[in-house]
């Protein structure tokens, strides 16, 4: 079915021959894509398999609560702001994002509490008040992962890397920031308190990745997130969704939920449109797949059409964690909980392996903790609170049974929550939901039922990624946490950016 949205009615006119492209998923990645092409000139149809709008990003309704199923931190926000400029409109038009302070809070098993922000004064005295000798190193890191960033995000974001020359390019700069290095490694160069370790080092974990294991280039994300600072938007992230779907409609574009692809159709190795589960064909100069890349390689191109994502090659991919998100509302208000909360079990490292190395459900547990009426009391009814609650917890590979699993890891999720954060929480209840590994592989079918697509580690970063121009066929582009530069917020909306440089312009009608 169309989705409708408060576009203004277009007048009556000859039929639209602009040129078509149609954008595969409605996550983030695709309709940045959408409002990019539509304003360059595109007839864009974006289709979208659930019933609404926004994949990850989707959103849940329920007892009168308003959950986002995904995305909560919203970072560098200039990039929502491009696409609004583009449409023609300010985001402040549509959306009010608000800035977060602090931007989160870890608290450590032994209850030690270590406030992150964008205020340089305010982060010394933090990290002073934890270990005054790491001060210096602290410095020293946050220098490191602002000369990351200028590299990593702000230079090569929306660049694509589509040929190894592009990789040899930027081999000297990947070299003096070690980038073989995991983050944790850098980090642990420059401070020696462990808690400092963690809080410095565990942004992997936000777009899927090992700190342990993640390549030093995403030490960019600290700077990234001082620089543009960490935003929540009014209503929740679904607000975002409702307006970038409103920018596709004014510009004449066409957005279809309920509308599954099975396959795109290809002619002498050019895509030249979608087939959908219901047996229609849509025709296209140009397709845009913000389905998982994985996912896009192994069921939407044919095999015969594949040399480099064969069969074979897809499965020696290493996937991202799983995810287990409870939604739950309470009959009470938590004032004294904060909008972003990291609660940290009693281990670290050894429960990093068992999710990412061993791949076993383990018997404790680390939660970000999610509570947006911290700040916008309206996704409650009155006097109450709205939360998720997300743990990482090993991909399908680990053939965990979520049937049987799911309650009782749910049960262990309220009980450390009831103790630390959240006092008498398990008779506060009055709504509840989970999405599980499993879910995510039926929902949004994600290979493995992975969190965040491929897991980002070097040799699966930027060139070595599937490309933003398939290698495979022509006609046919990527955009997404599967693709350059990754997952994660600005990384889905820089893969957009990149179609500004390699999808061709369209000749005026």
């Amino acid at each position: 079915m169309l989705i409708l949205t408060d576009a203004p009615p277009r007048p009556s006119r000859a039929p639209d021959t602009r040129p078509h492209v149609v954008v595969i998923g409605s996550g983030f990645g695709g309709l940045a894509a959408a409002v990019r092409l539509g304003a360059r000139g595109w007839r864009v149809t974006v289709l979208e398999r659930l019933d609404q709008p926004g994949g990850r990003a989707r959103v849940f309704r329920q007892d009168g609560f308003t959950f986002d199923a995904g995305p909560t931190i919203v970072t560098a926000p200039f990039l929502f702001e491009e696409l609004w400029a583009l449409a023609g409109r300010r985001l402040a038009d549509d959306v009010t994002l608000v800035p977060c302070d602090p931007f989160y809070r870890i608290r450590f098993d032994d209850g030690t509490v270590f406030a992150c922000s964008g205020d340089a004064a305010a982060m010394r005295a933090e990290v002073a008040r934890l270990s005054p000798a790491d001060l210096d190193g602290y410095e020293r890191y946050m220098r490191l992962s602002a000369e990351t960033c200028r590299i990593g995000f702000e230079e090569l974001g929306h660049v694509p890397f589509g040929r190894f020359t592009d990789m040899l390019r930027v081999a000297p700069d990947l070299i003096r920031l070690r980038a073989w290095q995991s983050v944790h490694a850098t980090v642990a160069r420059h401070v020696r308190d462990p808690r400092l370790r963690i809080a410095l080092s565990f942004h992997p974990l936000l777009i899927g990745g090992n700190p342990f294991a993640a390549s030093a280039v995403y030490c960019l994300i600290a700077a990234l997130e001082r620089r543009w600072g960490v935003h929540y938007a009014m209503g929740g992230t679904g607000a975002l969704v409702r307006g970038l779907a409103g920018l596709i409609a004014r510009q004449g574009g066409t957005l279809r939920c309920g509308a599954e692809v099975a396959g795109i159709t290809v002619r002498d190795r050019r895509a030249t449109g979608v087939r959908l589960a219901d047996g229609e064909t849509i025709a296209a100069e140009i397709v845009v797949s913000n389905a998982d890349s994985m996912h896009t390689y192994a069921r939407l191109v044919p095999a015969g059409d594949r040399r480099r994502w064969t069969d074979r090659k897809l499965a020696r991919t290493r996937t991202s964690m799983g995810l287990f998100v409870w939604y739950f509302g309470t009959r009470r208000r938590y004032d004294e909980v904060g909008h972003h909360t990291i609660l940290l079990g009693p281990r670290y490292r050894d429960l990093l392996a068992d999710i990412f190395t061993r791949k076993r459900l383990a018997t404790d547990v680390s939660i970000y903790l999610h509570r947006p009426t911290a700040t916008d009391p309206a996704l409650a009814p009155p006097g109450c609170d709205a939360f998720y609650a997300l743990a990482p917890v090993p991909n399908l590979d680990s053939g965990t049974d979520w049937s049987a699993e799911a309650e009782p890891f749910r049960q262990m999720i309220a009980r450390r929550l009831s103790s630390t954060l959240l006092p008498g929480l398990e008779r506060e209840v009055v709504t509840s939901r989970v999405l599980t590994p499993r879910d995510f592989a039926a929902d949004y079918l994600a290979p493995r039922g992975a969190g965040f697509g491929l897991e980002p580690v070097l040799t699966q970063s930027a060139w070595f990624r599937p490309h933003n121009v398939s290698e495979e066929i022509a006609g046919l582009y990527l955009v997404g946490a599967g693709t350059h530069p990754g997952a994660g917020l600005p990384g889905v909306l820089c893969s957009a950016k990149v179609l500004d440089t390699v999808v061709p312009d369209v000749a005026p009608v």
